[in-house]
C-alpha cells in the first residue's frame, strides 16, 4: 500500500512520566502531532504547552482514566468527533501492584486488568481497524520482561503482560502485508514511576542497580524498533539472555527463583 503524505499525528497514553514521557519528545522531533491521553490534566497541560512552544506541532490532550470501563471508546470516539486520523498508536499506560495475591485488593487488580489488558486490547481494536483501511499504521504495545514467566509477588500484573506479548504477536502476523505492523516494546527494570505506584520502596535494588535503564533509553530504543515494523523487542543484553533461557527452566524452579528475586529486590 502507498503510504498517505498527510501529516501523521501518534497517540500516547501515559506521557506524563517515564517511558510515555519521552516518547512524547521522539514523536514530536519527526514532527509528528500527538495526542496525549492520561488522568491528571494539569500535567497534560503543562505538557501540551511545553511541546507546542518548543517543537511547533499541534498537541490535543484528553484528560480521562483507562482504568475505568468504557474509557477507551470515549478516546476513540473523541478522536473521530474531532477529525483526528491516528497513525501512530502507543498504547503505554499501565501499572503494577507488589504484594501476595491473597492479601491485594481485588479492586486495585481490577483497574489493573482493566487498564493493561482491556482498554489497551479496545485502543488497538478501533484505531488498528483504521490504519488498516488507509493501508498505514504502526502500534506500539508496552509489555516488560516480566510477561515471559510467572510472576510470584506480582502475579496479575506478570500475567497482564503476558497477555499484552501474546496478543501483540498473533495480530502483528493477521496484520502482515496491510500496512500496519504491531510492536511490542519489553523492558525490563526502568527509571520510572512505575515502581512507586506498584508499591516498591524508593531504594530498591531492582531499579538502582548500574544495570537499570533509563526511560530515555529504553524509549528511543523501542521507538526505533517500532518505525521499522520490529515485533518482539526486549531492551538490554541482560533482559533478552533472562528471557531466553526463563524458557527452558521448570515451573516450579521459575516461580522459585522469580519470588526470591522481588523479594530480595523490594
Amino acid at each position: 500500500m502507498i503510504e498517505n503524505k498527510r501529516k501523521k499525528t501518534a497517540l500516547i497514553t501515559g506521557p506524563t512520566s517515564g517511558i510515555g514521557f519521552e516518547l512524547v519528545s521522539l514523536f514530536a522531533e519527526d514532527n509528528i502531532d500527538l495526542v496525549l491521553v492520561a488522568r491528571r490534566q494539569e500535567i497534560l497541560e503543562k505538557i501540551k504547552k511545553d511541546v507546542i512552544r518548543k517543537y511547533k506541532i499541534n498537541v490535543v490532550i484528553f484528560p480521562i482514566d483507562l482504568s475505568v470501563m468504557g474509557s477507551a471508546e470515549k478516546v476513540y470516539k473523541f478522536c473521530l468527533k474531532n477529525n483526528l486520523e491516528i497513525d501512530y498508536l502507543v498504547n503505554n499506560a499501565g501499572f503494577g501492584a507488589y504484594g501476595f495475591f491473597s492479601e491485594n485488593s481485588i479492586e486495585l487488580e481490577k483497574e489493573m486488568i482493566q487498564l493493561n489488558i482491556t482498554s489497551l486490547t479496545e485502543l488497538t481494536k478501533y484505531f488498528s481497524l483504521d490504519m488498516k483501511k488507509r493501508g498505514f499504521g504502526k502500534i506500539m504495545n508496552v509489555a516488560s520482561t516480566a510477561s515471559f514467566q510467572p510472576g510470584p509477588l506480582m502475579s496479575v500484573y506478570c500475567a497482564t503482560k503476558h497477555y499484552v506479548v501474546a496478543f501483540s504477536e498473533a495480530i502483528a502476523e493477521e496484520f502482515k502485508n496491510s500496512g500496519v505492523s504491531i510492536t511490542t516494546l519489553c523492558p525490563g527494570p526502568t527509571i520510572s514511576g512505575f515502581q512507586k505506584r506498584a508499591g516498591f520502596r524508593e531504594d530498591a535494588k531492582l531499579f538502582n542497580s548500574p544495570t537499570t535503564a533509563s526511560s530515555k533509553q529504553v524509549a528511543l530504543f523501542g521507538y526505533k524498533k517500532m518505525m521499522n515494523n520490529k515485533r518482539i523487542v526486549i531492551y538490554g543484553f541482560a533482559n533478552k539472555l533472562s528471557a531466553f533461557f526463563v524458557k527452558f527452566l521448570p515451573s516450579t524452579v521459575k516461580t522459585y527463583v522469580v519470588k526470591k528475586v522481588f523479594k530480595y529486590y523490594h
